[in-house]
């Protein structure tokens, strides 16, 4: 009668810690979080100054605009709170890794090594991700959509856009290009918890361009450059998001399960 092989040890045996405790580290977390958000958001107040910021993202719209034409603020206090929302969100923006740095060291304790070398490299790779999707959206669609609706606007309308109302649409925006450009992530993680296998993505493949059409049509301006410019990335990005997910597999792979 042969013998069973010995179960291998919990790596987290022995680790357990008290509530109380996970609740403190928690707190010490997040205001390790707030406190790295708030020294990135009172230097760039000191430096180059909230007015400065905001000038620096509505370059391309301002570019865009017929000669002598300004943005308006249409708030009574909207040329004061708007640059400021604006360096806040700036501060979190740059301040982001330090923010999932804090996420990852209270969550780290608790994964087995295997799930750890999963997760870390996707932190990583989201947030990597997330600002070529800001940075993409910043630098080239706007410099490509701005102009084509300058010109879709009739000779009797004068264009000046409220500085408040041109806020909320570059954050749709870097939002809608920042998550879109996290197709990788999302395609390894539904791959790694057994959702969808590696062959099923590669067999929904003109699937997810006909729902990455649908998406780019809805959450860009109207015009085929920005359809495009979100559509294309969106695609190639899927197939690199193929390609991780069968790298994962194995990486990732409990000792249990690697094993033959």
């Amino acid at each position: 009668m042969s013998s069973s092989p010995d179960p291998q040890p919990d790596e987290l045996a022995g680790t357990e810690a008290p509530f109380v405790s996970h609740l403190i580290e928690l707190r010490d977390r997040l205001l390790h979080s707030v406190y790295g958000v708030g020294a990135i958001f009172i230097l760039l107040c000191l430096y180059p100054g909230p007015s400065q910021v905001y000038d620096l993202l509505a370059l391309p719209l301002v570019k865009s605009l017929p000669e002598g034409s300004k943005m308006i603020a249409v708030g009574v206090v909207s040329p004061f709170l708007i640059p400021i929302k604006v360096t806040l969100l700036a501060g979190f923006g740059v301040a982001l890794p330090w923010v999932l740095y804090q996420v990852w060291a209270f969550v780290a304790p608790g994964l087995y090594r295997h799930e750890q070398r999963l997760v870390l490299p996707l932190v990583a790779s989201s947030t990597i991700l997330f600002y070529l999707g800001v940075a993409f959206c910043y630098f080239f669609v706007f410099g490509q959509a701005f102009p084509a609706i300058q010109k879709m606007a009739p000779a009797s309308v004068a264009v000046s856009p409220d500085i408040e109302a041109y806020l909320d649409f570059v954050l749709t925006m870097f939002i809608a290009f920042g998550v879109a450009f996290e197709v990788p992530v999302a395609v390894v993680v539904l791959a790694r918890l057994g959702v969808v296998t590696v062959e099923q993505l590669r067999e929904w493949r003109r699937y997810f361009w006909v729902a990455a059409a649908a998406v780019a049509g809805l959450v860009t301006p109207p015009d085929a450059v920005s359809m495009i410019a979100l559509l294309v990335p969106m695609g190639l990005l899927y197939e690199v998001g193929i390609w991780a997910a069968g790298f994962f597999l194995k990486y990732s792979a409990a000792p249990d399960s690697s094993a033959s």
